[in-house]
């Protein structure tokens, strides 16, 4: 299958290498064309026009920053005129799940197949090709495309189209508290005189361990809080989050504090661009601690 590949930054860009690296025919675009030039190195054909990119491409994988920016790539006429009929868009960005539905069947009268497949595991799993990929769609384009997936991650078929994008953001309400948790507990042991990392060690294993506790705990101990995943998107997911409880007519508290919580760091704190593990910054000045 030849891949076009739309938008290349810290996730997309370790994604394409990989598809590369398995033997994938690949042409890519990025905004910032720039961003996109040290994959030239692994074969890949990168093209200084979106429309450009996906013609004759079986398969095209977006992975821009919303669903406005999603939607505005489908609408280009000069694009559109290039999609090949019967192509898989695959959207692998984080949007809301009627933005898929409504992206899937302005697609369809392209006669070009549509999933929605987020994925988890920030930049590391992008680069060691470890991503949790959730799947919405019909069945059959997911076992279609199937294979196309296996370079990046681990992906799971999860329902009809929409239905990614809710289990992403399902994973990011429960990425958020925890990183909460994480930092409460880590604040409080470091107030407390013990050793955080043993700590971590200690825990291991154990009903509290997690990934988020092992990195991003050891993140916030280091005080390193340069982005893997920014909070600024963290933040656009909680935005989702709420949104799509409102429509659901359900009531999230745990969501709202750290909705609340991580729109203080982006907005008053200057963490827009800082690691979602920065919340520890924000429980610190909470706590008139220096940060």
């Amino acid at each position: 299958m030849k891949i076009a590949f739309l938008g290349t930054g810290l996730m997309g860009g370790p994604m394409v290498k990989n598809l590369a690296s398995a033997g994938y025919e690949i042409t890519a675009w990025n905004r910032t064309s720039s961003k996109a030039e040290f994959l030239l190195q692994f074969g890949v054909d990168v093209k200084g026009l979106a429309a450009d990119a996906v013609k004759n491409a079986d398969v095209v994988v977006s992975m821009l920053s919303n669903g406005d920016a999603s939607a505005q790539m489908q609408s280009d006429k000069d694009l559109q005129i290039s999609l090949s009929s019967n192509a898989t868009w695959i959207e692998m960005g984080s949007i809301k799940p009627d933005e898929s539905r409504l992206h899937s069947k302005k697609l369809a009268e392209l006669g070009v197949n549509y999933l929605d497949a987020p994925v988890s595991g920030g930049t590391k799993g992008a680069e060691n090709g470890t991503l949790a990929i959730m799947v919405g769609g019909q069945r059959s384009v997911f076992k279609k495309v199937k294979n196309v997936f296996a370079p990046m991650g681990r992906a799971v078929f999860v329902g009809p189209t929409g239905s990614g994008q809710l289990a992403k953001l399902a994973n990011q309400a429960i990425v958020a508290i925890t990183i909460g948790a994480v930092a409460e507990a880590t604040l409080l042991l470091e107030e407390g005189g013990a050793d955080v990392g043993a700590v971590r060690d200690a825990l291991l294993g154990g009903f509290a361990d997690s990934t988020i506790l092992q990195q991003h705990g050891k993140r916030m101990s280091e005080r390193n809080f340069d982005p893997g995943g920014p909070s600024r998107l963290q933040l656009k997911d909680l935005k989702n989050i709420l949104a799509e409880a409102k429509a659901l007519n359900v009531d999230l508290p745990f969501s709202i504090a750290a909705h609340d919580r991580f729109s203080r760091l982006v907005n008053s704190l200057n963490g827009s661009e800082l690691d979602h593990s920065a919340l520890f910054l924000e429980l610190l000045e909470t706590n008139g601690k220096q940060i």
